[in-house]
């Protein structure tokens, strides 16, 4: 049955089987079919792209899921739109669920801001509505000059703890490391579990070391020549301290949670880390899986017993190489999201319960 208005068009780009998989499964829950559009790869591997039926005055969606090949899933994303905005649709609605680059949006260095560059180029080729998931930061939704929805994945992975882990009231939520917490805490205080938070481990990504604020290089004479009464005062460099586990863990499941799964180097160590001091069952709980590289046989030579993540990105190679990795559907709440936006519809009901910190 259609649970929409008319005038809804529904699009999938073309970078991986699984996007038309998501696309097909929102459109069942819709009650539409998936709109006529050509996608493909010029011999010179140029992108181009067919609308293959009217969308004047419609309202259009277009599903693009990130593949292993970024930069071209975004050429496709961006020239649909494009597309669609020449052929006079009413609004274009894009529906990424993982926002690639995202990790780039803090100034490092003499870097750039990449997050900020791809929203600016998502709204100039004619986007009007950004819908997504659980964004890296969400600070990255203020790059947008468009409606931003940032919808979320826990109560799927809650839903999936309460219901495939039959003894989770024995197990404790675990911050691999204090930048997670916020979300551990979310996760513990849903589920009525204990908090457990390592600290002391490698330095990532995210850290102040790389984020510019050390150069130009802090050296004394520097400021004295700029002027003779001026003296900086110089920032003492970080140590990173011993690994500490603040929490019990012994006799208990841990459950590893966090945003996004690509090097699990880091979550491999946690394991390593939680055995050690008695947890006798390893779960990871992650929003994206990117899973990069040879993460499918580290984690498979691992001792995590699962890694739970979501349809956001495909993994069904990793899935075939690793038997641990599991997949939650959250195509429902997209098509609700979508029919919502169509329809004219309030979007706090997926927001319900959801604080600032969450």
């Amino acid at each position: 049955m259609n649970v929409t208005k008319g005038g809804l068009v529904l699009f999938s780009a073309n970078s991986n089987a699984s996007c038309v998989e998501l696309a097909k499964r929102i459109g069942e829950r819709l009650g539409v079919e998936l709109g006529k559009v050509l996608v493909y790869q010029e011999p010179n591997r140029e992108t181009r792209v067919q609308i293959q039926e009217s969308v004047r005055g419609k309202d259009v969606f277009i599903i693009q899921t990130v593949s292993k090949d970024v930069n071209t899933t975004i050429m496709e994303l961006l020239i649909m739109v494009y597309a669609c905005r020449t052929s006079c649709a009413k609004t274009i609605s894009g529906v990424i669920p993982y926002f690639p680059y995202s990790k780039q949006c803090k100034m490092r260095k003499r870097g750039s801001i990449v997050s900020k560059l791809l929203a600016s180029m998502m709204c100039k080729a004619g986007l009007t509505h950004f819908i997504t998931m659980d964004l890296h930061q969400k600070e990255i939704q203020g790059f947008f000059n468009i409606p931003v929805d940032n919808l979320r994945a826990s109560p799927f992975l809650l839903q999936y703890i309460q219901e495939e882990i039959p003894d989770y009231r024995n197990a404790v939520i675990v911050a691999k490391s204090p930048s997670s917490a916020k979300r551990a805490q979310s996760f513990a205080e849903r589920l009525r579990l204990g908090l457990v938070v390592i600290h002391g481990e490698a330095q990532d990504a995210e850290s102040d070391m790389v984020d510019g604020r050390h150069s130009p290089p802090a050296v004394k004479n520097i400021a004295a020549a700029i002027h003779p009464s001026l003296e900086i005062p110089l920032m003492f460099p970080k140590e990173k301290p011993p690994i500490t586990v603040v929490g019990d863990v012994g006799g208990r499941i841990a459950i590893i949670v966090d945003d996004i799964i690509d090097d699990v180097d880091s979550f491999v160590a946690a394991a390593d880390t939680l055995k050690e001091r008695g947890a006798y069952k390893i779960f990871v709980m992650a929003t994206h899986g990117l899973l990069s590289s040879d993460a499918p046989r580290l984690i498979e030579e691992s001792t995590i017993d699962e890694v739970v993540v979501t349809n956001t990105i495909p993994h069904e190679v990793q899935k075939l190489q690793c038997p641990k990795i599991k997949t939650v559907d959250i195509s429902m709440i997209l098509a609700e999201a979508i029919r919502r936006i169509h329809n004219g519809e309030s979007m706090s009901y997926l927001f319900r319960n959801i604080g600032v910190d969450d």
